[in-house]
C-alpha cells in the first residue's frame, strides 16, 4: 500500500481567517503549526518567489516537530523554470534549503514547475536535462503543462531522467495535458488547480498585463465538487499498488477551497472514512459535515 501524504500548495493565506484559521488568534499562534495538525505535507511555494533564509527553513522544521511523517516539497525558484537564468550562487542556496529539510527527514522532493508555453521539443528536453542534473540528488517532480509532453517519447526522455512526473487537473484548454495520473522513480505527485474555465481563460488573455493579487488568483478560486472528487479519486487508486509515495496537493486555495477539498480527499482514500475536520471548516464548509469526526 502506498504512502498518501495529502496537504496544500501554500498555507499563509489571509482569505483562509475564518474559513480555516480562526479569527481570534492568540500571540503564540501558528498558522503552520495549526496546518500541521490536519495534514502531513505542505508544498511551499514562496520559495518560486524569493531564496528563503536557513533561519526561516529550520523555524519551519521546530513548527512540525511533533508530526513524525510531516513532509515538505518545495517549489523552484522561477529564475530556473521561467527565467531559465540562474547562476551557481543560487543554485546553492536552493540546495542549502533542500538539504536543510533532508537531514531532518522532512524533505519529500522539488517541484520544478513550467509554464504552459514550455512545450516539448529539443530545446526545451536539453534544458529540462541540464536542470535536472543540477540537483539529482534529490527527489524531483516535473510539472508541464501543454499536452506534448505526454508523448511516448516525451514520457521515455522524463522516465530516463529518473524524475517524477507530476500529473496535474486543470481546465482542459488548447493544448492543456489531460488529467492521467503516471509512477515514475515509485514516486505519484498529482496537483489540482481546479476548473475554473472562464477564470483560466481570462488569465490566458491577460497574460504579461498587469493585475491585482486577486485577478491573478482567481483561476485557482473552484471548489471541486464531491462527484468530481469521486472520478479523480478512481483514476488515483489505479495506481495505488505502482507507488511508494503519492502526494496529492490542492492549488485551488481562494478562501480555503483547497483545506476542504483536501480533508474530503483524506475522507475518500482513508479506510476511516472519517477525518479531524477543525470547527472554522465546518462553519464554511457544512458539506463536510459527513466526514468530520467531531
Amino acid at each position: 500500500m502506498s504512502k498518501i501524504y495529502i496537504g496544500t500548495a501554500g498555507w499563509s493565506y489571509k482569505d483562509w481567517v475564518p474559513n480555516f484559521y480562526p479569527k481570534n488568534q492568540s500571540v503564540s499562534f501558528d498558522w503552520l503549526e495549526f496546518y500541521s495538525h490536519y495534514f502531513n505535507t505542505i508544498e511551499v511555494n514562496s520559495t518560486y518567489y524569493t531564496y528563503i533564509r536557513p533561519s526561516i527553513v529550520d523555524g519551519w522544521i521546530r513548527k512540525v516537530s511533533n508530526i513524525n511523517d510531516f513532509l515538505f516539497t518545495v517549489k523552484l525558484h522561477q529564475d530556473f523554470t521561467h527565467k531559465k537564468n540562474y547562476s551557481k550562487e543560487q543554485s546553492d542556496f536552493v540546495k542549502s534549503t533542500l538539504n536543510k529539510l533532508g537531514r531532518e527527514n522532512r524533505l519529500g522532493g522539488q517541484l520544478m514547475q513550467f509554464p504552459y508555453s514550455f512545450s516539448f521539443n529539443s530545446a526545451t528536453a536539453e534544458y529540462l536535462s541540464k536542470l535536472v542534473s543540477e540537483f539529482e540528488e534529490f527527489d524531483n517532480f516535473v510539472e508541464v503543462r501543454h499536452k506534448s509532453w505526454q508523448s511516448e517519447e516525451a514520457m521515455e526522455f522524463i522516465k530516463e531522467l529518473r524524475v517524477s512526473f507530476c500529473t496535474i487537473d486543470q481546465p482542459q484548454i488548447g493544448e492543456s495535458i489531460p488529467f492521467e495520473p503516471v509512477v515514475m522513480n515509485d514516486i505519484a505527485y498529482l496537483r489540482f488547480h481546479g476548473r475554473n474555465v472562464d477564470a483560466w481563460k481570462n488569465s490566458i488573455k491577460n497574460f504579461g498585463k498587469e493585475q491585482s493579487y486577486s485577478q491573478q488568483n482567481e483561476r485557482y478560486n473552484y471548489l471541486y465538487t464531491l462527484g468530481e472528487l469521486s472520478e479523480l479519486e478512481r483514476k488515483i487508486k489505479e495506481i495505488f499498488n505502482a507507488a511508494k509515495k503519492i502526494f496529492i496537493v490542492m492549488n485551488n486555495h481562494p478562501q480555503g477551497k483547497a483545506v476542504a477539498n483536501a480533508l474530503e480527499f483524506m475522507s475518500l482514500l482513508a479506510k476511516t472514512k472519517k477525518v479531524d475536520v477543525p470547527d472554522t471548516t465546518l462553519k464554511a464548509f457544512p458539506r463536510l459535515r459527513n466526514i468530520s469526526l467531531n
